[in-house]
């Protein structure tokens, strides 16, 4: 199934996750101290990294930085704490995903495999995928994973780029947040979706000239989000 890596330091929870994800067909590795997990992340070859936030010697938020600066691999931020400001951080630094303790080893099982399948998916699709959408002042490369708007890049973390592309692809079409989280994500809408309004507040914020006003991504009050065609 892959090989994922647990940077976690309670030990009887990160044995419960890697327990639940080898019988789930993964090879499971563990890490409780945070900079022997980033030296790991960084050099050895794993398909996820579940990492949690509160770490001894570097802290999740760190670790996930010096990941995504080099690899696109899925990450999985895990954490027992449930303000909106960690999710914005942690997501922000580049994670796929912020799940919050305690969760159904089910939940984590099944979000591992999709984020899984689908980077093996894009990765697949998007190195011989030459598609190029424009809509007035936005660029998206999908080959290249790249964004112009305003005539100058924006970086947008993996995670992003996923929702900006799949909204641009399907214009004027409002998807609710439990779409959003079934056709990006590969999951079925279960425990948090709350990643979806995080992801779409930060793409805003590089996309649009003024966020508080945007001109693509439309919020359709009670019932989700459209891209403006």
């Amino acid at each position: 199934m892959g090989k994922v890596l647990i940077i976690e330091d309670e030990v009887s929870i990160a044995e419960l996750e890697r327990d639940y994800l080898e019988i789930s067909g993964f090879e499971v590795d563990i890490s409780t101290d945070g900079k022997e997990g980033l030296g790991r992340a960084l050099n050895e070859n794993y398909e996820l990294v579940l990492l949690d936030l509160m770490l001894p010697g570097v802290d999740g938020y760190e670790i996930c930085k010096q990941i995504r600066a080099v690899k696109e691999i899925p990450i999985i931020m895990v954490s027992a704490k449930k303000n909106d400001i960690d999710k914005i951080r942690g997501l922000g630094l580049g994670a796929d995903d912020y799940m919050t303790k305690p969760f159904p080893p089910s939940e984590l099982v099944a979000r591992v495999k999709a984020h899984i399948n689908r980077y093996d998916r894009l990765a697949g699709v998007l190195t011989a995928n030459k598609d190029i959408v424009e809509i007035r002042d936005l660029k998206i490369d999908a080959g290249s994973r790249r964004v112009w708007g305003y005539g100058e890049e924006k970086t947008l973390t993996a995670k992003e780029f996923d929702i900006l592309y799949f909204l641009a692809k399907h214009p004027n079409k409002v998807y609710s947040k439990e779409d959003l989280f079934k056709e990006v994500w590969g999951l079925e809408s279960m425990g948090d979706i709350s990643t979806v309004t995080v992801h779409i507040k930060n793409i805003r914020e590089k996309i649009e000239q003024d966020s508080s006003k945007p001109q693509f991504i439309e919020t359709i009050w009670g019932v989700g989000y459209r891209f403006r065609g």
